[in-house]
């Protein structure tokens, strides 16, 4: 593609300017190529304009700068006033601007992000409407899944990942939009045809995160200066402050709120063995009774996001039904069939405070026992380790403790950490190193009724031992497992 054709619409002095051919973008000095255009970005660790020299050494035909470089080549040199963006729209350039294509729904939020984008999806394709999606478990394709470093990649693999979903016949894209995604420019240069927000409340602060609360608000914010239709849960205090400085065409609300655009009321759990969720009569802009195949009061909260978020499509009420009632979560309160009459599910709960959050509401199913495997991570906080123990130790029946992704620590180490939180309460626990054999332990030892949790892998598909990931699929574990015992 020209160089004039990426940089149209963007504003920018140049130094030397052709209108070069340009191959690809590159933001990785690692990765330059002849012919491509080299984006110096600035981060907390590197900054990219340190290596302006070696990318036009190694055959870049643009440099895109946002400071004075100087390089001994004579090639073009773009200087904007945020690379980041300049990334955004040039990519969205590149790569054909695949946000016209198919309409891409935004969101963000502290929690719900995850859930409800799987909720949108569901919902769509049982209306017939193939759905790609961009998030905390990668980039999902069909039934392809693309590993990602971020919960919203960079821009550049952002357009890439569009683009391909719209090639290969999605009609929609869903996108979880993190603040950190939303300041640093990740989502730019294209419109949602609607941005979402679930909920807020503290979490992000300090390093090379947000400096405090009101960033953090902030950087929520930019989504909805760039969606036409604004959703929002009108139950959190600070959905008004959200839609400061908003360009939406439209605003729609939803929550337990009369005031509510899509709300929802006689809500009910629905338990039984390998089955927990919630019932709702949906209200308001839509009238329905709704059943979410994943539990907790919070899953009605991402069901009414995501039916508002719908309902900018032609959506019929059988889809909506259809679409919760089938919908799964990898990772997320992830039930995984068993034989026995017992519950058993995986979760990515791996803190104290989301691990609190899940034993609180699976309590309110009234098991007959809660079984919590868990472990936890290692080189990391042994405050956490200390406090996901107390937690565990307080509102499990039976604690399984074991490995997760032990680093470069020893497991006993990590485990031993654990104990001293479990120590402050008076919960039964036992120890199992092995992580596939507390798995064996768990289901080995349940009784009907039970709730088996296996916390703190969630969608990992692997586990991390000195340095090497090793394949670790617990659903595939569960299904060996579930196969033997059924043989003996």
């Amino acid at each position: 593609m020209r160089l004039s054709e990426l940089l149209d619409g963007i504003s920018y002095t140049a130094a030397g300017f052709r209108d070069v051919d340009v191959t690809d973008l590159v933001y990785d000095s690692r990765k330059v190529k002849p012919g491509c255009a080299f984006f110096c970005l600035k981060g907390a660790v590197s900054d990219g304009h340190r290596f302006a020299q070696q990318a036009a050494e190694q055959g870049a035909s643009v440099l895109v700068v946002q400071q004075d470089v100087a390089v001994t080549e004579h090639i073009p040199i773009i200087r904007v006033a945020h690379t980041r963006r300049a990334l955004a729209f040039m990519s969205a350039a590149f790569f054909g601007h695949p946000a016209k294509e198919l309409p891409v729904i935004g969101l963000t939020g502290t929690k719900g992000k995850t859930t409800t984008a799987y909720m949108i999806k569901a919902i769509l394709e049982a209306a017939g409407c193939p759905t790609g999606l961009i998030g905390t478990v990668g980039v999902l394709i069909g039934e392809q899944v693309y590993p990602t470093a971020n919960t919203t990649p960079e821009s550049y693999e952002m357009q890439k990942y569009l683009r391909k979903m719209a090639d290969m016949g999605c009609k929609a894209a869903v996108v979880e939009a993190s603040s950190i995604g939303l300041r640093e420019y990740r989502t730019a240069g294209m419109e949602f045809e609607a941005g979402v927000f679930t909920n807020f409340s503290r979490d992000h602060i300090g390093g090379a995160e947000h400096k405090d609360m009101e960033e953090y608000l902030r950087c929520k914010q930019l989504l909805f200066r760039q969606c036409r239709t604004g959703v929002v849960n009108r139950d959190d205090p600070a959905w008004e402050t959200m839609l400061q400085g908003n360009t939406c065409r439209r605003i729609v609300t939803f929550g337990f709120s009369e005031q509510a655009d899509y709300r929802a009321g006689g809500e009910r759990l629905i338990s039984e063995p390998g089955c927990l969720g919630v019932h709702f009569r949906l209200e308001g802009k839509r009238s329905m009774e709704l059943d979410v195949a994943i539990p907790g009061r919070f899953s009605v909260y991402n069901a009414l996001a995501a039916v508002a978020a719908c309902d900018v499509f032609p959506i019929r009420p059988e889809h909506i039904q259809q679409g919760l009632r089938a919908v799964k979560v990898r990772g997320r309160v992830e039930m995984v069939p068993v034989d026995g009459p017992y519950t058993l599910l995986i979760d990515y709960a791996h803190n104290a405070v989301s691990m609190e959050s899940l034993l609180g509401t699976l309590r309110e199913y009234h098991p007959n026992r809660i079984i919590c495997m868990f472990g936890a991570g290692g080189n990391r906080s042994k405050s956490r380790r200390f406090e996901v123990g107390e937690v565990c130790g307080s509102m499990a029946d039976l604690s399984v403790v074991t490995a997760d992704n032990s680093r470069f620590e020893p497991v006993m180490d990590i485990i031993a950490d654990i104990r001293t939180g479990l120590a402050k309460t008076n919960g039964a626990y036992v120890v199992v190193p092995d992580r596939r054999e507390a798995i064996a332990y768990c289901m080995e030892h349940a009784q009907p009724g039970d709730i088996v949790v296996l916390a703190g892998k969630g969608h990992e598909d692997y586990q991390e031992i000195e340095g090497v990931k090793y394949p670790f699929d617990e659903r595939q574990i569960v299904q060996e497992l579930n196969r033997n015992m059924r043989k003996a």
